[in-house]
């Protein structure tokens, strides 16, 4: 489940996609925090560590931040081959902390100086200018191990639960040049949806009728009945009221079960006698009452019944 805009290098795209996975979350009731950074950034710490080759290497430890902690990082940079020098400046710049205007500040004077440092901070600068500190949090720690990304990183955590991130994503200029197609940039994000999924779960935030998706069944008497009773649904589903009509011609207690079965509230039977007349028969399955309603009512009868 993601959103891709292609064919712009506009920083109003990555804007874009941070006020979309707001809203989303914001629908869901689930409190999240946008996290951004900018592989420019994380390549100008790779530079002032020895060059682009240890970007990799760097990355890859820093990702596992939250999962080791910091000494374990800086063990797993000394086994990669990095100097002493060169471990405490990454250091320095995982404790980078504060607000995002103080967080930028503190990585300008540490990597400002570099090109790609200089690029990075101000596309973040921009976006912490554009969208504000209550949408987005400036996070330097934020690696993502995914080598194709060439400028705004993304990662989304749900606040208050047990769980890694629920969506990521950032720019990939160059992607599209693996697949033949180069010089066409482009930026994506993505929904974890089994992730996201779960924490709903933990926090309760599915409603209490998610499970009734159909409110209508309509029983299936036969061929000419069916189709009847199709035109009739359509009807309905024109008007917002979600319902279906049982696949095949059964025996009435097979599609009461099925009724029952997907707790489906309503069924209406359209017989002959009811095509003739004009008429549905309309069960409450929860109250068992029966009643006789025109066609030209349904709709009306349903909408009351929300």
């Amino acid at each position: 489940c993601d959103a891709d805009v292609v064919g712009s290098a506009s920083l109003l795209n990555e804007a874009e996609l941070a006020n979309i996975y707001a809203d989303v979350f914001a629908q869901l009731g689930i409190p999240v925090e946008i996290r951004i950074n900018n592989r420019k950034i994380l390549a100008a710490l790779a530079e002032a560590c020895g060059g682009s080759e240890q970007l990799t290497a760097i990355t890859v430890a820093i990702d596992k931040l939250d999962k080791i902690g910091l000494e374990a990082v800086k063990k797993e940079l000394s086994d990669r081959g990095l100097t002493v020098a060169q471990v405490t400046l990454i250091e320095q710049y995982l404790g980078i902390s504060g607000s995002n205007e103080e967080k930028i500040e503190q990585a300008s004077a540490l990597l400002g100086h570099l090109d790609a440092g200089k690029q990075g901070l101000e596309e973040i600068g921009w976006l912490n200018s554009f969208l504000g500190t209550e949408k987005i949090v400036v996070d330097f720690t934020l690696a993502r191990g995914l080598n194709y990304y060439t400028g705004t990183i993304f990662e989304i955590k749900a606040t208050g639960v047990q769980m890694g991130s629920i969506g990521g994503g950032g720019r990939y200029d160059d992607l599209t040049g693996l697949f033949g197609v180069p010089g066409i940039p482009g930026v994506g994000i993505s929904f974890g949806v089994d992730r996201i999924y779960d924490v709903m779960e933990e926090l309760g935030l599915f409603p209490e009728d998610l499970a009734i998706g159909t409110r209508v069944l309509f029983f299936n008497l036969g061929e000419q009945e069916s189709v009847h009773a199709y035109q009739v649904m359509q009807d309905l589903r024109r008007n917002g009221i979600a319902c279906e009509i049982f696949h095949e011609t059964a025996k009435f207690d097979k599609q009461f079960k099925y009724a029952e079965k997907k707790r489906i509230p309503f069924i209406v039977i359209i017989g002959t006698q009811e095509m003739a007349a004009g008429t549905c028969k309309v069960k409450n399955l929860q109250t068992g009452e029966q009643q006789e309603i025109a066609r030209e009512e349904l709709a009306a009868f349903f909408g009351n019944q929300a």
